[in-house]
């Protein structure tokens, strides 16, 4: 760990500020230009380098900013040495100032290409900030304030730019480029500006300093406290702000208060620092009164407090200045005055807030040219110096503890000063125009937990940083007298931003818990714009004596470079680690390297064994103090790893394999069991072995590398070897190495178990971790299940064998802890034909255990009876119900079907479901498998009536069916399947259950995607197939309340605010789905209140079915008795949610009328969806009917009754009328109607559906319209159709033939009239009829309108047969019966003339 230099930010735009700071220059030729803009800080160095070698371009001290005297003589020079620049410590903020302008750059987060968060400084303002003519900005600082909120954490609230201009004026800016305040101090250019901020003292000696801006002059220094000029900032930003919000003018504030020392005794000063406030110690203060006052000075018995000055210039080289706290305060008489004066004029204009707000403006402005008044500094001689009559200072930087400061000459020295003793302690030449920073360390945390001194304060470490421009070079050094530590090449044109304070507004309380984000040191590289910090290490500054730490460390890092390298050698590898691990001094470093070769993949087991031994033979030869037991304890534990991952890892090469002849005769009831489950396992093993992606890395055959072994295991205290659970893939790995060898046969089964006992490892981890790669190996296992299962048995018995395993005490009758693990690792798989293989295993391992047990403590001939083998008996049980559902949940559903992945079960996630997890996730499966309710039912029914010998056929037809390919799963085949699952659960799978959870599935899904009106269609059919009616009602009302009413309002109010059958972007809009879906939405909600109604009128004594209504939800007399839940008993543990039958059987009973009441809604807005009628549905319903819509079903509401209002009845009359319009329209087929043969069969649903008139005549029994006319309607509108057939079928069932026949008669006579006045092709027969009918007739005839008519060309034997019709209706005293006899006359005539 060494120096580094960090780039932090990044500056955007920097063409965009060297154009804007140097465009009042000439420009060069076009050529040239091009040139220049393609890299737009790459110019031509040689004429500047010149130029710089002569001295012209001096640069300054960065630390808040350079001043360059001269005119730049051409933008081919490095334009940021003539700019004055200044960084805020907190980094947010960077100012450039030439001149008369400036650009702010503020700080800006993006993301770069690789998609990481970067910080930026891109610009925020450009302007000109002088306000006098002729005066350029010198000196420029950026002051962060503290926020004042009691939840802020150290970031500051705004920054203050303070710039010093030629003129003498120093001016405060908001970050914005607002100006604050302004004002002259003194009349000569500003030559620096230096601010002090507060710092938490680190001993209880040290003096706690003060705020202070200080502004340097040529002869005079000026000094403004900054808890005032916090203050005045703040009320001057709020000021501006209120101002800007109100758009009146700014009031002018009042002057800073400040102090003014005239500098004497020296011939020039170019820079300076304020130290701060200093007590001398009674011996220094004797020592000065005896230098000043002689032998016989007076000595004051407290030392005064005095603040502390250096300047640096000439003549002499550097003055120590002291000013007295608490002598005559030099608060300037003007400050007093101009707030009198303001008080004064205050009073006598009557104004309120802030002062002068009344005055004239001409007034204001002749005030504001005059220059205001500058006091006479105050004198202050130099108390000593550094005299040196050639050399000249050029800048002093100040430590940020105030003991030292750098200082550079025109010489190219820098000098380090002691400020305490006033004498320069060191000396470095050869840096011509450096500029000087400072950095303070902390000591990390790490390095005090050892040390005797831990209760004492944490240690700093001070660094200086020095920057030479002409050698291009950054170097730090330790101070007082340290070595360099650090050197970096950065190129010539840098400026090293050095800041020297925080945030302002800071003290002791509120900086309590802060961190202060602020860089102290930053270099600014103008050629790429990027932002660099210096990071130096805490042990960089520790004496020669302790500096093997700073070797070590960079011998660590060797080692780790060796080790990222891949194209080493492995001798290579292994001679320079061998070295390195040697050479390293320090005990944890030492550590530190042996983990981080351990940890490297590369690293072949044999180096890494090697080097290891070398290392620990080395430290057993050392002093054991010396050396620290953990580092020794370390190596002696990793050996024995390595040796052995050695060892398994030969015994797995070797192919002698044991023969395990014991293993076969404890296997005889395996095979039996292993056969009783043989198809279902195939059939599992066939659906589990579909092709699938994996990536190569994540195989289980790839080899486990030692890395990932040694990161598994560790000894603990007690030097015992246990495996430490990582991640589950990491543990199978693990597992995998160990174990796969033996299950699989390639590997000696015993050494391998005894090899790990001798390690030490917990036979419960080693079981753990057998059980995890038998699981995860499922697909291997099954395809040779009896030798991986006999490879099983084996090993499972040598781990119970080992010490530690089954428990020397266990007593028969209870559960042992040993094979619980082994049935909780089965209950909580996955894997269903893994899982049961190893309980087969396991029972049988467990019986001959206890039968051993009982064997030797009872020598009799009874069976021992176990509660361990009747868990075991449990669980297997279990496991083979999960191993036949998981098989029928793996069958691939039909390509193109809804629904995700098949879902994964296992006895622990079936009983976590509840009672109806079974059920829930086998109607899952129908949902996937697009099973239509009426085949589900049909495969219930079929194994409902073979369930006796449904076992055998089971059998025979998965053996004739193994041929087929694996990827085409036969409907039979799968049918068969469901079949066996619902016989494994005849309780939880019973047809009742099904359909419900069924139900309720496609319901669910058709919430998710309102847009497939099937799923709803197909839950409601569901819904029917259910035989028990309180689980239909309670399925129903739940259905309705969760997702059905909502919507259903929705599109009630939506046709009710458009008054027709709206669009389907408003259907989207407002419903969530389309107008097609919308439609079939409204028939299903219909159907669902149907059966709401039926199952309401069973379950209710003597219901009927329309007029229902002294009916109350609470007096319900219940015929037929709730169905029983039950679950099978093996599965009788479930916790968890309650089913959906559960839930259906709790839910309260419903109130007819009100049902009713939504049902009746439901169908007009279907008929109005389904035909595209003009209606406002709730208009049809008087206020109660509007008041009890969409109520909670259970409750009693006040519905309508009575008769109902005239003007409503005939609404819907007109709409119930529009509605058979439609139908009629709708069924009319011009082919069937035209060859005048019998009608065709309608379809079941869709404006089609051959229910829709007894829908009609019903609503308008409850409509309280007379049904009467609708049929009438309905046999003129199939006449007018010319479905003439279908009306005699309606025309029977009409009552008023009389009107009816007054109907038809006009409808003949149109017919009449089309054939033989309007018609296309009329014939000399048909005129010489017209000629021969009676006058009266041929009238009548003439005036009938034939176009009223849909289909005017009907075969005349229809139009007879209508005649004949009208004759038997009309009574023979009828008005028009004399009509009707002239009309069959003129057909009949017609007819023997065709």
């Amino acid at each position: 760990m060494s120096c580094s230099l960090l780039e932090f930010c990044r500056l955007q735009e920097l063409k965009t500020v060297r154009d804007y700071l140097f465009q009042s220059q000439k420009t060069k030729p076009v050529e040239e230009k091009n040139q220049a803009v393609e890299n737009e800080l790459s110019w031509d160095t040689s004429d500047w380098e010149a130029a710089w070698d002569s001295g012209d371009g001096k640069e300054e001290e960065a630390t808040s900013a350079t001043t360059v005297e001269e005119e730049t003589t051409g933008q081919s020079e490095p334009w940021l040495q003539d700019c004055i620049v200044s960084l805020s410590p907190c980094s947010d903020l960077l100012v450039v100032a030439r001149e008369q302008k400036a650009v702010f750059l503020s700080a800006k987060w993006r993301t770069d290409d690789s998609g990481r968060e970067e910080m930026t400084l891109a610009v925020s303002w450009t302007g000109s900030l002088s306000s006098d003519e002729g005066e350029c900005v010198s000196s420029a600082i950026c002051i962060p304030l503290a926020s004042q909120k009691r939840s802020s954490t150290g970031r500051p609230d705004w920054t203050c730019v303070v710039v010093g201009f030629t003129s003498g004026y120093v001016r405060f800016y908001t970050e914005n480029g607002v100006l604050l305040l302004a004002q002259l101090l003194h009349e000569d250019p500003v030559l620096r500006l230096k601010c002090r901020t507060y710092e938490i003292p680190r001993h209880p000696g040290v003096t706690e300093q003060h705020e202070e801006l200080s502004i340097l002059y040529p002869a005079a220094l000026v000094t403004i406290d900054g808890f005032s000029l916090f203050q005045s900032l703040r009320a001057c930003r709020n000021q501006v702000a209120r101002a800007a919000a109100a758009g009146s003018d700014v009031i002018q504030p009042p002057p800073l208060a400040y102090k003014k020392w005239g500098l004497q005794d020296m011939d020039t000063i170019v820079d300076h620092s304020s130290v701060g406030i200093m007590t001398l110690s009674v011996f220094d203060q004797m020592k000065n009164a005896s230098i000043l006052g002689g032998f016989n000075a007076s000595v004051k018995g407290s030392p005064p407090a005095m603040s502390q000055y250096i300047a640096v210039g000439g003549g002499p080289y550097t003055g120590f200045y002291y000013a007295v706290e608490g002598s005559s305060q030099p608060l300037l008489s003007h400050v007093a005055m101009a707030v009198a004066s303001k008080l004064t004029s205050a009073l006598f204009s009557a104004a309120s807030g802030w002062l002068g707000w009344n005055k004239n403006k001409n007034e204001e402005e002749a005030v504001q040219k005059q220059k205001p008044k500058v006091e006479a500094a105050t004198p202050l001689g130099v108390r000593f110096g550094l005299p040196d009559s050639r050399r000249h200072g050029e800048s002093i930087c100040l430590s940020p503890c105030n003991t030292l400061a750098g200082v550079t000459d025109d010489f190219g020295r820098v000098t380090l000063l002691d400020l305490a003793r006033g004498i320069a302690i060191r000396m470095w030449k050869g840096y011509r125009d450096a500029q000087l920073g400072w950095l303070q360390v902390p000591e990390e945390r790490g390095d005090r937990e050892h040390s005797p001194s831990v209760s004492l304060p944490r240690r700093h470490a001070l660094f200086l940083v020095i920057y030479a421009p002409r050698r291009g070079i950054l170097e730090v050094w330790g101070m007082q007298q340290g070595p360099r530590v650090g050197a970096f090449t950065v190129g010539k044109h840098c400026r090293l931003l050095y800041a020297g304070y925080r945030l302002m507004g800071v003290n002791s309380v509120t900086s309590q818990g802060w961190k202060l984000h602020t860089q102290q040191v930053c270099l600014l590289d103008p050629i790429t714009g990027a932002l660099r910090t210096v990071n130096i290490p805490f042990h960089l500054a520790l004496s020669d004596k302790k500096s093997e730490r700073a070797k070590d460390m960079h011998l660590l890092k060797r080692l780790t470079t060796v080790l990222k390298s891949r194209e080493v050698e492995p001798d290579i590898l292994e001679s320079e680690a061998k070295s390195v691990l040697l050479d390293i001094k320090h005990p944890a470093i030492k550590k530190q390297a042996l983990e981080s070769l351990l940890a490297n993949k590369n690293a072949p087991v044999s180096c890494l064994t090697n080097i290891t031994s070398a290392l620990y033979d080395s430290l057993k030869q050392q002093d054991p103090e010396g050396v620290g037991s953990v580092l020794v304890q370390l190596c002696s534990s990793q050996l024995k790893l390595l040796q052995l991952y050695t060892d398994i890892q030969n015994l797995h090469c070797a192919a002698d394999t044991e023969a395990s002849s014991e293993a076969l005769d404890s296997l005889e009831g395996i095979e039996d069991e292993l056969s009783r489950v043989g198809p279902t396992l195939q059939r599992y093993a066939q659906l589990t072995s579909r092709p699938s992606v994996s990536f190569a890395q994540d195989s289980p055959d790839s080899p486990l590398p030692a890395k990932a072994f040694l990161s598994q295991m560790e000894y603990n205290e007690e030097g015992q070897l246990s495996v430490i659970r990582g991640s589950e893939t990491e543990w199978n790995k693990l597992g995998n190495f160990l174990f796969w060898g033996c299950l699989s046969g390639k590997s000696p089964l015993h050494k391998v178990c005894d090899t790990l006992q001798q390690a030490g490892i917990s036979p419960q981890q080693l079981l753990s971790l057998l059980l995890s790669v038998w699981l995860q190996r499922e697909k291997e296992v099954l395809q040779k299940p009896e030798e991986s299962v006999r490879n099983l048995h084996t090993l499972l018995i040598t781990l119970s064998n080992m010490k530690g395993a089954v428990d020397e005490s266990w007593d028969t009758q209870s559960i042992s802890p040993w094979w619980q693990q082994v049935r909780c690792t089965c209950i909580q798989s996955q894997n269903a034909a893994a899982a049961l293989l190893a309980a087969f295993v396991a029972h049988r391992a467990a019986k001959a255990s206890i039968t051993s047990r009982a064997d030797s403590k009872l020598q009799s001939e009874w069976e021992a009876v176990s509660l361990e083998l009747e868990q075991w008996v449990v669980c297997v049980r279990q496991l083979e119900d999960v191993l036949v559902l998981q098989t029928l949940l793996l069958v691939p559903p039909p390509q193109g079907s809804a629904g995700g992945a098949a879902a994964q079960c296992s006895i622990k996630i079936l009983l976590e479901g509840g009672t109806g997890g079974i059920t829930d996730n086998v109607s899952k499966w129908v949902f996937r498998h697009n099973l239509a309710p009426e085949r589900l039912k049909e495969i219930l029914q079929k194994r409902e009536d073979k369930e006796v010998d449904d076992k055998q056929e089971q059998k025979a037809d998965e053996e004739g069916k193994d041929e087929k390919e694996k990827n085409q799963e036969d409907p039979d085949r799968t049918a068969e399947l469901l079949r066996a699952v619902c016989q494994r659960f005849p309780h939880s799978l019973s047809p009742d259950l099904l359909l419900a959870h069924c139900c309720w599935e496609y319901v669910v899904q058709w919430n998710k995607d309102p847009e497939v009106g099937r799923y709803l269609s197909w839950a409601v059919e569901h819904l029917k197939l259910v035989s028990s009616p309180h689980i239909q009602l309670g399925i129903c009302t739940m259905m309705w309340s969760t997702f059905i009413v909502k919507r259903f309002s929705a599109a009630a109010f939506l046709m009710e605010k458009v008054g027709k059958a709206p669009k389907d972007r408003l259907c989207r809009r407002d419903v969530g789905m389309g107008d097609k879906a919308m439609t079939s939405f409204l028939g299903c909600c219909a159907q669902l209140l149907q059966i709401l109604m039926e199952v309401t009128g069973l379950l209710v004594n003597n219901q009927c079915p329309l007029y229902f209504t002294n009916y109350y939800a609470d007096s319900a007399v219940e015929e037929i008795p709730l169905p029983e839940l039950s679950v099978e008993e093996a599965w009788c543990g479930a916790e968890g949610p309650a089913s959906i039958a559960e839930l259906a059987l709790e839910q309260k009973g419903v109130h007819y009328p009100l049902v009713q009441h939504h049902c009746l809604l439901a169908s007009l807005l279907h008929a109005a969806m389904t035909f595209v009628l003009k209606v406002k549905p709730l208009s049809l319903f008087d206020s109660k009917g509007k008041n009890a819509f969409f109520r909670d079903l259970t409750t009693i509401q006040l519905m309508p009754s009575g008769d109902t209002d005239p003007g409503l009845v005939s609404l819907r009359q007109e709409f119930l009328l529009r509605v058979l319009t439609g139908w009629v329209q709708a069924i009319d087929d011009p082919s069937s109607s035209a060859s005048g043969t019998g009608s065709p069969p309608l379809p079941s649903n869709g404006p089609k559906a051959d229910w829709w008139p007894s829908l009609c005549l019903e609503l308008g029994t409850l409509l309280q319209v007379n049904p009467d006319i609708l049929r009438r309607h309905l046999v003129c509108e199939l006449y007018n159709q010319g479905l003439d057939l279908r009306a005699e079928e309606v025309m029977l069932e009409v009552e008023d033939k009389d009107v009816l026949g007054s109907q038809l008669l006009v409808l003949t006579g149109q017919r009449l009239s089309y054939s033989l006045l309007h018609s296309q092709s009329q014939t000399q027969a048909a005129m010489e009829l017209l000629a021969r009918l009676p006058p009266t007739l041929c009238t009548w005839l003439k005036a009938m309108d034939p176009s009223e008519l849909r289909c005017p060309l009907v075969p005349l034997p229809q139009t007879s047969r209508l005649v004949g019709r009208l004759i038997e209706m009309l009574p023979e005293n009828h008005a028009q019966y004399s009509l009707a006899l002239h009309l069959l006359e003129a057909v009949e005539a017609l007819t023997t003339e065709d």
